[in-house]
């Protein structure tokens, strides 16, 4: 009789500890940030996560362009981007190059030389998906400070993050790190080459960052406290040269050096190839010299060819990981009488037919061969 107690007994208990193990594994399974990450067992394995990042290029708002898009009542940029708004809205982070200052038509709109853009704009890239734009170029004093500080003040009031360019020193101070939904932030950085000979009024740094190294290593350094990946951009190079030069190699390489995964370039208006830089520490920093131009009122081939960068970001416990580069390009159609463009859009450049480009399929063929030269893995959307 004791025997079978103490047989009653022993099942009991491994009954009652089976349960407690198993309420044990789904409370650290629900409470996931409790999990000791740098741990390699299967359980902390299985919480892998992973976002999606979108890059585009400039934004170079001629009055032809504007022009175009103004319906009588508003100007309207939303038609000209909506054939690709499915690949800026998918990404869970779009951020795109505001190469013209947006300071509203109150202090009127402007072209080249010295741009200044409406504030449709803003709300247009809203509406495709875009999350962030960067503002330091070479243009960004066309204007002034007062357009400057036109355009922050809207893309404060309609929730637009922007970088680059800062309404006083403690937004400068403050680096932009976007948070998602599944626990992966990302910091975002601009700098300029010049500001196309206009000063920086003396004490208001902050309206543009230049290319200074000792505050990229400092901001970059801090961006990386602050956020799982951390995205440079930069405004360097030649205008039209479709290859990087031997500065933005040496730029590129500084930031990969100082830990940043992503430098993105933007200014010569043409497309560079895409590339891999090591780091000094072994790391890997994912580089795109120059996305073109995104929507312009440029007339040249290659100055109408830009596109969408797409990668991805994985984390899993302590390790970040950016991969899968992939590359849509794009072609801004339009109609050209009497010098005044109409019916301007960005179109993906494998949908765009012989009537709209001559020989469009070998068009996209050299430029898929001449963004992936450094990268054969580079995917192309289709």
């Amino acid at each position: 009789m004791k025997n079978v107690c103490v047989a009653i007994f022993i099942i009991l208990f491994l009954i009652v500890a089976g349960c407690e193990g198993q309420q044990e594994y789904q409370g650290h399974f629900h409470h996931m940030d409790e999990i000791d990450r740098s741990s390699k067992n299967t359980e902390v394995n299985l919480f892998k996560y992973e976002i999606s990042i979108a890059a585009i290029g400039d934004l170079l708002i001629h009055d032809r362009v504007y022009d175009d898009g103004w319906n009588g009542e508003r100007y309207d940029f939303l038609s000209m981007i909506e054939p690709v708004q499915e690949y800026l809205k998918q990404p869970d982070i779009t951020m795109a190059n505001q190469e013209t200052i947006m300071g509203g038509e109150e202090i009127g709109l402007s072209t080249y030389p010295q741009f200044n853009s409406p504030f449709e704009l803003g709300d247009d890239l809203q509406e495709v998906g875009v999350d962030i734009v960067t503002m330091a170029n070479n243009h960004t004093l066309d204007r002034g400070e007062e357009a400057i500080y036109n355009a922050i003040d809207y893309y404060d009031k309609i929730g637009m993050h922007y970088t680059g360019s800062f309404k006083s020193k403690e937004d400068q101070r403050t680096v932009r790190v976007l948070e998602t939904d599944v626990g992966i932030s990302v910091a975002f950085l601009s700098y300029t080459y010049g500001t196309n000979g206009i000063p920086v009024p003396s004490g208001k740094d902050y309206l543009v960052n230049l290319i200074n190294r000792d505050q990229i290593e400092r901001e970059v350094t801090e961006a990386k406290e602050l956020a799982d990946v951390t995205i440079v951009s930069y405004h360097f190079g030649e205008e039209y040269q479709r290859l990087p030069n031997q500065q933005q190699k040496d730029l590129a390489q500084f930031a990969a050096d100082l830990g940043a995964e992503v430098v993105i370039g933007h200014h010569p208006h043409v497309l560079q190839p895409i590339d891999w830089l090591e780091g000094k520490d072994g790391n890997q920093t994912l580089v795109a010299y120059s996305l073109g131009n995104f929507l312009s009122g440029q007339y040249e081939l290659y100055r109408r060819i830009g596109g969408i960068l797409q990668f991805s970001i994985t984390k899993d416990g302590s390790n970040v990981k950016v991969h899968s580069p992939s590359f849509l390009p794009t072609f801004v159609q339009f109609d050209l009488i009497d010098d005044t463009i109409t019916d301007l859009q960005v179109l993906p450049l494998k949908d765009v037919s012989d009537q709209q480009l001559p020989d469009a399929s070998n068009h996209l063929a050299e430029i898929k061969e001449h963004l992936s030269q450094n990268v054969e893995e580079l995917q192309f959307i289709e």
